[in-house]
């Protein structure tokens, strides 16, 4: 019985395929890498020895690699595209990423690494200031009033003299915070039902002459109570009408803090890290 014949195919038919051309390339070509690293060490004018020089190889070691009978080791390739002045990216013909550093970008990382570690730390804070400060330039807009928490000292002389018994307090801004100066708790069932104790009533400083319309919903301080009452003709009245009208005698102080414009809702209420973005703006308007 005659034997079967077996041939075996050459490794050098086995087609090799050109990375920067996707097609088969010819034959005995030597591969990408050794191309790219002639053509960039041309285009830079470097004579092979000089090259080597830097990476601390043979002049004969980067021939072998141009011609395609070597390749680089691995670990050396940082060092090629260094002193090349090139990326990995123009070394293996690839696409570059879709955020590409651009030239100017480049320039300011060359001269960061030129910098001194003292001067690299500053260049690091003033990157990370700037960059907290447009942060907190994005986020939602807020707005500072003075929030009183307690009763009124007794026997003010002037209504502007209270503020110094007032906190500051942040909300969002809107229409009704954006037209307000201070917040005042509401006390007692007296401005029921639109008006609920435990409610933060908005209040709008009257200044200039400016007073309330009849009707009006506005906050007062007589003696040492604070009140927020619909101001009539005939005295301070509240809407739960089981109370009866406030009405005050000749020798009785009472002094008009504002109109009150709205209640604080939730959403109202700011997150602490957009009040910290706030001070922090503030604090460097100040500088």
């Amino acid at each position: 019985m005659p034997r079967r014949k077996i041939e075996l195919q050459a490794p050098n038919d086995r087609s090799v395929i050109d990375l920067s051309t996707g097609k088969p390339a010819e034959r005995n070509a030597p591969p990408l890498i050794c191309e790219r690293i002639r053509f960039f060490r041309e285009k830079k004018n470097l004579e092979q020895k000089a090259f080597a020089a830097r990476l601390g190889v043979t002049a004969n070691a980067v021939s072998n690699w141009e011609c395609g009978r070597s390749r680089p080791d691995v670990n050396l390739l940082p060092a090629v595209c260094e002193a090349l002045d090139i990326t990995f990216y123009d070394l293996y013909n690839m696409k570059l990423p879709d955020n590409p550093f651009s030239a100017r970008e480049k320039a300011l990382v060359d001269g960061y690494r030129r910098l001194s570690l003292g001067n690299r730390y500053a260049i690091d804070k003033a990157v990370e200031t700037l960059g907290f400060i447009q942060d907190a330039e994005s986020r939602p807009e807020i707005r500072r009033l003075l929030y009183f928490s307690r009763s009124l000292a007794a026997g003010a002389a002037d209504p502007t003299e209270f503020e110094q018994d007032a906190e500051p307090v942040y909300l969002y801004a809107s229409p009704e915070v954006d037209r307000a100066d201070y917040v005042f708790n509401v006390n007692g069932d007296s401005m029921e039902p639109d008006y609920h104790t435990g409610d933060l009533a908005l209040v709008e400083r009257l200044s200039g002459g400016a007073s309330l319309r009849y009707g009006e919903i506005g906050a007062f301080i007589v003696g040492n109570e604070t009140y927020i009452k619909q101001y009539e003709a005939d005295g301070l009245h509240s809407l739960n009408h089981k109370y009866e009208v406030l009405r005050f005698g000749e020798d009785q102080a009472v002094y008009l803090i504002g109109r009150v414009v709205g209640i604080v809702s939730q959403k109202d209420i700011p997150a602490a890290a957009d009040v910290e973005a706030y001070l922090t703006l503030r604090s460097f308007a100040r500088i």
